[in-house]
């Protein structure tokens, strides 16, 4: 499936983006990190294996974007993202969903998520996705 932009008022990236990553599965949070590590003009400044400690590791580290997995323990990445973007509305989340889950989709353009990807074209469309959300 295509990224889907979802709200046009989260901020605009920087030419350097930091990014963090939120996501329970660390070999997963391993691939992304890797992936994105390589591409020039990308820093990750962060992990979180939760939606709590993601939401409050944006506060500490403060990222260009949040790249949020949507089904996490603690916290899900939908409530994540509505404490976020209720704490900084500029704020700038990509949630990362399992399938094409349209209820799933719905909740996370509410929470304010800037758009979302599925997980099985992390490889072809991540970086693509954040260099878009950085051109905004």
């Amino acid at each position: 499936m295509s990224t889907n932009k979802m709200n046009s008022s989260a901020a605009e990236l920087p030419r350097q983006v930091r990014v963090l990553i939120v996501d329970d599965e660390p070999l997963f949070v391993e691939l992304v990190q890797a992936l994105l590590e390589a591409e020039e003009g990308i820093e990750v400044v962060g992990t979180a294996p939760n939606g709590k400690t993601g939401a409050e590791l944006t506060r500490a580290v403060a990222p260009d974007l949040t790249i949020m997995d949507v089904s996490m323990p603690v916290m899900n990445g939908i409530e994540a993202t509505r404490a976020i973007r209720e704490r900084d509305p500029s704020a700038c989340v990509l949630i990362l969903t399992g399938g094409s889950n349209i209820a799933e989709i719905d909740n996370a353009r509410k929470a304010g998520a800037a758009g979302y990807l599925t997980k099985d074209r992390i490889a072809s469309d991540l970086v693509r996705e954040i260099r878009s959300l950085g051109s905004r």
